[in-house]
């Protein structure tokens, strides 16, 4: 058994963190805004490869403020993946509009632009598409653009777990980060992303008057009054300078923690590669994933199932998770449109999504992760296939 918990994916801080919060003690500089947050966003911008960013208080805050900015209102449509977690898609209901809900496909475990494209001939004129870069994998972007190009949606990306994820365009002849194909990307920094501010979030875009706004209606937007006067509802989404110091401290060391991200992968990827009935979640090749998390599905014809897998780990003090149950199986959801990827009628499931959940894992993905402890977790994965 571990000498302490092995967790799924916590904090890791270096010490830079701690510079930048004390300089904020030092000047006084502990209430909201100040140069940590002019800083934070400065430094996310030029990192993401986009020219205006808008430091908030969480990366849901990101996703409704992007709401607010396309327009979506009561009676709207967005399509939006449905393997994700909740925080991609509850911000659509909090405009009053209606999700409908877009299957994964196989190869990347995101939006499926075969269901996509089924689902726009059906509701044609949508707010927008939103699309999860799931556990940092890139989705296949290039179709998904061209497809919202054809029907005239904006495109909106939920890269909150995919900060550093590239992906190489034919479309556009260029590399990019995910978060920076769409009109707007929105990044989160919980404590298990990977970099952290404890909480907070980050909306990008190329547009800067667009994130003007966000930092307006994030303050409670305040009109340029000398009192305090208010011509439309705002919200207290904007990100401490506590916080954002906390961030730029992380930024400094993100490339640490993606290459780590990518050897646990790769650790995972050899150590089961003789069990057949297990596949790690897959890769898109036109892509590098920061491997935020690294998943894993079980074979249906195999005894094994996920939950004995987790259950073997709690034993021992080692943390995993399930794969995000799909949207459009929550209860919340239950009357909310979906459409299926053609291969989903293939598992019994009625979806590639469903499939993915019910056969899946999310295996400890720490990057402070001994190779004692990375070899203790896979021995006992093991056992329970050998």
């Amino acid at each position: 058994m571990a000498d302490r918990k092995i967790y799924l994916a916590s904090p890791t801080m270096h010490g830079d963190e701690q510079r930048f919060v004390q300089e904020a003690f030092d000047t006084n500089w502990v209430a909201p805004l100040g140069p940590n947050v002019n800083g934070f966003e400065e430094e996310m911008a030029a990192y993401a490869g986009t020219s205006h960013a808008a430091a908030l208080d969480s990366g849901t805050a990101a996703l409704h403020l992007a709401m607010k900015l396309l327009g979506v209102q009561e009676g709207d449509y967005v399509m939006c993946s449905s393997l994700t977690f909740a925080a991609s898609c509850n911000p659509i209901t909090y405009e009053k509009a209606t999700p409908v809900f877009i299957d994964s496909e196989p190869g990347t475990w995101n939006m499926s632009p075969e269901a996509l494209r089924r689902a726009l001939e059906k509701y044609p004129h949508p707010k927008a598409v939103e699309c999860v870069h799931l556990y940092g994998t890139p989705a296949r972007i290039d179709e998904i653009m061209e497809i919202c190009e054809e029907y005239g949606v904006p495109f909106l990306e939920d890269a909150a777990e995919s900060l550093g994820s590239t992906y190489s365009s034919e479309r556009l002849g260029q590399t990019k980060m995910t978060g920076t194909f769409g009109r707007f990307g929105a990044y989160s920094f919980n404590g298990n992303k990977i970099i952290t501010t404890s909480g907070g979030g980050m909306l990008v875009s190329g547009d800067g008057e667009a994130i003007q706004k966000a930092r307006f209606l994030s303050t409670q937007a305040r009109d340029p009054a000398r009192w305090y006067q208010h011509s439309r509802i705002g919200y207290n989404y904007r990100m401490s300078n506590i916080t954002a110091g906390i961030g730029r401290g992380q930024l400094l060391h993100i490339g640490e923690h993606i290459t780590r991200k990518r050897e646990i992968y790769e650790t995972y990827r050899n150590a089961f590669a003789d069990i057949d009935a297990i596949t790690l979640n897959p890769m898109n090749p036109r892509g590098e994933a920061n491997c935020w998390l690294t998943g894993m599905v079980i074979d249906r014809d195999c005894p094994v199932t996920p939950d004995q897998v987790m259950d073997a780990l709690q034993a021992a003090n080692i943390e995993s998770r399930p794969i995000w149950k799909p949207m459009h199986l929550q209860p919340v959801y239950a009357d909310a449109p979906f459409f299926a990827d053609p291969q989903g009628a293939e598992n019994g499931t009625g979806s590639v999504s469903a499939d993915i959940f019910e056969r899946g894992l999310c295996l400890p993905s720490d990057i402070k992760n001994t190779p004692e402890e990375m070899e203790e977790i896979i021995g006992i994965v093991r056992g329970l296939f050998c």
